[in-house]
């Protein structure tokens, strides 16, 4: 009988491009993933890759077991979603993951009408590196990601971006620390005290550029992966934080921030990433409405 486990690995290989992509994502070792396949290959009598130099391809029987594993696994996936009804009243999972880059605050607003609705739901709520989320939910773990970004192209899964909306962001900072600025804004950031998002980040790229061309040169203190604990830091005076004018009302009531300037040519953008083209689940529709209505506004 056909191995399933051994076939989710020949799709995760073929999805990734290559073994050690693939063991980075599973977080399992080269040579567990090279012996299942070997394995599977043997019980059939028939080769699934084959090396071309030093990249690895998928012969004319590998790419039809790949086709074949897309459809087992989202029939298993469906069945896993049809079972949640079971017993009658218990709640739906609605399996999110969230960005480490989208600020929390952000994410609860955006998934707030998700725990709004009528009909019981439990949210089950996953942060960490897009990469990492975008292959769960490809794997039909996850029903939605949150992101700053849309897929980057260099990622290889079916899934669809839905943006949801954008938000200009403001520069923050404690009134001790606003006090010891001079000058009107920008410039006022010259060799200011800044945290920043680390390096890979949209938004760092981004406002790397615009220092850049308001001829400022701030103190790099801080970089984050995480948007929260930046914030936690700024909240303390490290430094100041850019930070989506959306969450100017949160972070003078939490943290007793002020506003140092108003960037408007900076922008903070947030997508809905699903393995649907159109949106019918109905947590993910409510969650993109909301979200647009409210950003547009924001």
């Amino acid at each position: 009988m056909l191995n399933f486990k051994h076939l989710y690995y020949v799709r995760e290989v073929a999805n990734a491009g290559g073994i050690a992509r693939a063991s980075e994502r599973l977080h399992v070792t080269p040579q567990t993933i090279s012996g299942q396949i070997s394995t599977l290959e043997e019980s059939l009598g028939i080769k699934l890759f084959q090396r071309n130099g030093r990249i690895i391809e998928l012969t004319e029987a590998g790419q039809l077991a790949v086709d074949y594993a897309a459809k087992i696994f989202q029939l298993g996936s469906e069945l896993e979603e049809r079972l949640q009804h079971y017993p009658a009243g218990r709640a739906q999972l609605f399996r999110v993951g969230v960005s480490d880059l989208v600020p929390k605050s952000i994410a609860y607003r955006l998934l707030e009408p998700a725990m709004q609705m009528n009909e019981q739901m439990r949210i089950v709520c996953t942060e960490g590196q897009l990469d990492d989320l975008l292959g769960e939910l490809a794997l039909h773990r996850m029903e939605l990601v949150i992101a700053d970004v849309p897929i980057p192209p260099n990622i290889n899964i079916k899934g669809f971006d839905h943006k949801l909306g954008s938000s200009t962001l403001c520069f923050y900072g404690t009134p001790e620390l606003k006090a010891t600025l001079h000058g009107d804004f920008p410039q006022c950031l010259d060799g200011a005290p800044m945290l920043i998002p680390s390096e890979g980040a949209h938004l760092r790229s981004n406002l790397m550029q615009w220092f850049h061309q308001n001829a400022v040169h701030p103190m790099i203190v801080g970089e984050f992966d995480d948007s929260a604990l930046m914030k936690a830091f700024s909240f303390a005076g490290a430094g100041i934080l850019a930070f989506p004018s959306a969450l100017e009302h949160i972070l003078k009531t939490e943290g007793s921030m002020e506003i140092i300037g108003h960037a408007p040519e900076l922008t903070g953008q947030y997508f809905a990433i699903s393995v649907e083209r159109k949106i019918t689940h109905p947590a993910i529709k409510a969650i993109t409405e909301h979200a647009q209505e409210w950003l547009q506004h924001a």
